[in-house]
């Protein structure tokens, strides 16, 4: 296969386009859904058209043989066959090779671009209609050839796209005749009209474009401001039911909170989030009374499409949202499958206090999802309340999905990292399922179970595999599984797959900063600068997002003066001071000022702080270093002692704990029990290999690094040093921080620390 094909972002052959980095499937103009793997097989099968790949090629490129039987194949190809238009017995592309395989015979052509394509398939045409056009043109312009209707107008490009043909692709003439060839095209368009034969049909690109919606916020109009949850609620129970349909794109809510609830302006903000339609809503609740009203709007004409209102009780308020994603697909042509409408159909609950509840939890959920750092606040009070939603329905399914998610947020960001709090998410998550198998936000919460919970990339896998089938339009589900290919070292396809993420959430700064990530991770610091400027753009937090970017610049330049700018502008006290304390302690340390360091990490009540690649250590810790490095070990020894007596207390009950054997051994070395400390942080590292987590892991590394200088180890410090800055570290190490960090003091002197930074400047 061709390295350029191999990265084309647009493939298509006959009707079918295939958009690779969006994730989406077109026939005959028509986006057609496709679950991940059948997805991935195609494209597989596309970058090499007319060789038979094996049952076992395949299933070891797309699952890795991993838990899978032949079984899922032949399902998997049937579900494309059906996607395709064809059959077993009447295929024009997917052919089966009895006792071998699988084979796609079609002339495939790649491509960086949809436009690209177009242009290519006019590029081709034109190749069959230039014998006519030229007979035209020699009999002179009075002569009116009707040339064939697949003729398609290459549209203006500047500057040139450079196409990628297939290997398979011949071409019939060469560029100079090509480009003669177009533009005799160009002529004969002007004397023959042009445009009475080059005009797409517009009945079937309407149709195909109207199969894309985002949902405003919907407008509270209770006299009540404390009834604002009900609306937002209301709205996102609506998402909940549009994502699970396969047939439509649908517009994550962090990508449309920002937009008016009516805005005059429809056209505009539908370009920006790249659909078509836009669903907008009113709620009014008064006691047990409520109205919505809800109207879809078709944004190129400002036409409502289809429009409803709903007086309900809230006893009966429940089959709402189904509806309207029902008639939403009507209106928008989307063709139901059984299972979506009988998903639909099902009321998430009967009570109406666990469904207000419901709603209340959510409200405190979407603000912990939405900033990480506000988790340790936020998520208690949505668990409490989403459990005593299950309380009042012990059936409430999807309330019991959302607890187990809140749970696991808790766990991950607050960060309580207690079995305690991993055994009620996984509780949780089995309720669900029980409740409710097939339940997309059941599968999605089982599957964060299993990566933040163990690190079992396989079966967060497997169940988002599982949520995603359920709900194909979630962007959270993409993120996720960007976010397991990063830790598993797939950094091609974590870049890829976040890219993917924001067409389905374009205006998202979560993914955006997590694109950025990768690309520190990889040391490309200007596009990892580029994509934290567009989050930033996009930030509800503008100071968090700008932090981001100017610790990168550090971490690229070694200017330590935009960062101590922003960090000048925090208030002690403020929630940007508490969510940004780590890297006011770290600039202090930078600075030398370990008496400012001290106060800092003294002041703060948390009991533990974690990095960015979430390893977890007591903050304590950080006080014990301050009081090293200035001067004074009493207090530092007090500390030390404080926090391996802790730590030993911990691991009695989590063994396994990656970041307490750290923090041991980061205590025993301020004790001065060098021996210790080192067997302690190499289990620790033993327990978080970069081979399980390429993320962490590295960071573990880089950790071990520190205490062996810490335990005046240069000789193996040294080593790894070079060895983490030959991997993709940049969030954690760089040439910069390692000239500017006081950690490394101690190798100042040695020749092979100086050759080190030299060698990778």
């Amino acid at each position: 296969m061709a390295a350029e094909s191999a990265s084309a972002a647009w493939i298509a052959f006959g009707a079918v386009e295939i958009d690779t980095l969006g994730h989406r499937l077109f026939v005959d103009g028509e986006e057609v859904g496709l679950e991940r793997k059948a997805f991935a097989v195609l494209v597989l099968l596309a970058h090499d058209p007319g060789r038979v790949l094996s049952r076992d090629e395949i299933l070891d490129e797309v699952w890795g043989h991993t838990h899978v039987t032949p079984g899922v194949l032949s399902r998997v190809i049937a579900v494309l066959r059906h996607a395709l238009g064809e059959s077993a017995e009447d295929s024009r592309y997917l052919h089966t090779v009895h006792g071998v395989g699988f084979r796609l015979d079609a002339d495939v052509r790649f491509a960086s671009s949809r436009e690209a394509l177009m242009t290519e398939s006019a590029l081709d045409d034109s190749d069959l209609a230039v014998a006519p056009v030229l007979a035209s043109l020699s009999a002179g312009a009075s002569a009116v050839v009707a040339p064939p209707a697949s003729v398609i107008a290459p549209p203006p490009v500047t500057p040139p796209i450079t196409l990628v043909p297939s290997d398979n692709s011949p071409r019939r003439f060469g560029k100079p005749l090509i480009a003669m060839v177009v533009g005799l095209l160009v002529v004969a368009g002007a004397l023959f009209g042009w445009h009475t034969w080059t005009r797409r049909p517009a009945d079937a690109t309407a149709a195909a474009d109207l199969k894309s919606i985002a949902v405003l916020p919907f407008q509270n109009l209770s006299t009540d401001q404390g009834n604002a949850y009900f609306a937002t609620g209301m709205q996102d129970m609506i998402l909940t039911q549009l994502v699970g349909i396969g047939g439509l794109k649908v517009i994550s809510r962090t990508s449309t909170e920002k937009y008016p609830s009516h805005p005059e302006d429809v056209k505009t903000i539908a370009h920006q989030l790249g659909v078509a339609t836009l669903l907008e809503g009113t709620v009014q609740k008064v006691d047990n009374q409520v109205l919505i009203n809800v109207q879809l709007i078709d944004a190129n004409s400002g036409n409502h499409l289809w429009a409803k209102a709903y007086t309900r009780t809230l006893d009966n308020v429940f089959n709402v949202e189904g509806e309207v994603a029902q008639n939403v697909a009507g209106a928008l042509k989307v063709q139901l499958t059984s299972a979506e409408t009988a998903r639909m159909d099902k009321l998430p609950t009967s009570n109406a206090e666990a469904y207000d509840l419901y709603l209340k939890a959510g409200a405190h959920a979407n603000r912990a999802y939405d900033d990480p750092s506000l988790s340790s606040a936020e998520s208690p009070v949505a668990i409490a309340l989403y459990q005593q939603a299950l309380a009042r329905d012990p059936d409430f399914a999807l309330a019991a999905a959302e607890l187990a998610r809140s749970e696991m947020q808790m766990y991950f960001f607050g960060p309580d990292r207690t079995n305690e709090r991993l055994a009620a998410a996984k509780t949780a998550a089995d309720r669900a399922l029980a409740l409710q198998p097939n339940l997309g936000q059941a599968h999605y919460a089982m599957g964060l179970y299993n990566y933040w919970g163990h690190r079992d990339y396989a079966g967060a896998i497997t169940q988002l595999e599982l949520a995603r089938q359920a709900m194909p339009s979630s962007a959270t589900v993409e993120l996720l599984i960007a976010a397991i290919a990063r830790r598993q070292g797939h950094w091609d396809e974590a870049v890829t797959r976040f890219h993917a993420a924001t067409v389905l959430d374009p205006h998202s700064e979560f993914a955006f900063n997590q694109l950025g990530v990768t690309y520190q991770s990889l040391r490309r610091y200007a596009d990892a600068d580029q994509a934290y400027a567009t989050a930033l753009s996009l930030s509800r937090d503008p100071f968090g997002e700008r932090l981001t970017q100017v610790f990168n610049e550090f971490m690229w330049k070694g200017d330590l003066a935009p960062l101590r700018a922003e960090l000048a502008t925090l208030s002690p006290g403020s929630d940007g001071y508490r969510s940004n304390i780590m890297s006011l302690y770290f600039e202090r340390t930078l600075a030398h000022d370990y008496a400012g360091a001290i106060k800092i990490a003294e002041a703060d009540k948390a009991e533990n702080w974690d990095d960015p690649d979430n390893i977890v250590l007591p903050r304590r810790l950080y006080v014990a270093w301050a009081w090293q490095d200035a001067g004074d070990m009493a207090k530092a020894t007090e500390a030390f002692n404080d926090v391996a007596t802790r730590s030993r207390a911990a691991l009695a009950e989590r063994q396994d704990d990656a970041d307490l054997h750290l923090a041991l051994g980061f205590a025993y070395a301020g004790l001065g029990r060098k021996a210790e400390a080192v067997a302690e942080g190499e289990r620790a590292v033993a327990l978080m290999p970069v081979s399980q987590d390429a993320l962490t892991g590295t960071d573990m590394l880089e950790h071990m690094a520190v205490l062996y200088v810490r335990v005046g180890q240069p000789d193996q410090a040294i080593p790894l040093l070079e060895r983490l800055l030959s991997m993709p570290t940049g969030v954690i190490i760089s040439p910069a921080s390692l000239r500017l960090d006081p950690v490394w003091d101690p190798l100042r002197d040695d020749p092979r620390f100086k050759a080190l930074l030299t060698q990778h400047t």
